[in-house]
């Protein structure tokens, strides 16, 4: 069965795309997977500009919300809460998450390099940067000064500003849910499991990871 793709505003998700948001985000709770229900999901309809989602047939196969912005000038996507279904398409799913968020990006940002970045909990996550540049924090790599800079200008947009530890990316839980891209597929290999070992999940502690999206990779998306 064909996967479909749509992004659109935030304001125009009705309460039952709510609903099956959370279904399938509380369909795959169980490990390291975060459960987002009606009510936080709400909130990131609120706090978010739009909203990626994913369809095998009829089905909800995954989502994310998610802004295009200039931070002091560079043109970013943030992915905020997010969520793919466990089944066998997921990798196809994120995919087309992440690409359709790209493709807009390129329509906004045309003939630009984009940074991409989101909150991780658990390294599975990191399949979201597979075709990225230059992605932080990532094995054997000692973080910039701007790279840290940018730890702490991305914590700050995702409404965690004072709360990132800049050398390790993680940020601190403050008693909410956090709104994390939640994909599980395996851990790309324990130098990237490392990064997660001082994120506390019961506090919701999460980690910042971000990459870049070369222009020439981006330029084939604006004639789709």
């Amino acid at each position: 069965m064909a996967i479909d793709v749509e992004t659109k505003d935030t304001t125009a998700l009705s309460d039952a795309e709510l609903s099956d948001m959370a279904d399938i985000s509380a369909a795959g709770a169980a490990g390291d997977a975060v459960a987002y229900d009606v009510g936080e999901l709400s909130k990131a309809r609120d706090a978010w500009v739009l909203v990626t989602q994913v369809s095998e047939g009829a089905r909800l196969a995954g989502f994310g919300f998610c802004t295009l912005e200039r931070i002091g000038g560079t043109p970013c996507v943030l992915i905020g809460m997010a969520s793919v279904k466990r089944f066998a398409k997921r990798e196809g799913v994120l995919k087309a998450l992440v690409g359709d968020q790209l493709r807009r990006a390129v329509l906004a940002f045309p003939d630009e390099d984009v940074l991409v970045a989101t909150r991780l909990a658990g390294p599975s996550g990191y399949a979201t940067f597979a075709d990225f540049e230059d992605v932080v924090p990532r094995p054997s790599h000692k973080p910039t000064g701007e790279e840290r800079a940018w730890a702490r200008r991305l914590a700050k947009r995702f409404g965690a500003e004072g709360r990132v530890n800049d050398r390790t990316f993680v940020v601190a839980g403050d008693g909410e849910v956090p709104g994390v891209l939640d994909f599980e597929n395996g851990s790309p290999g324990p130098d990237y499991d490392a990064f997660f070992e001082p994120v506390d999940r019961a506090k919701g502690d999460t980690l910042i990871v971000f990459g870049w999206a070369m222009a020439e990779d981006l330029a084939p998306l604006a004639t789709r």
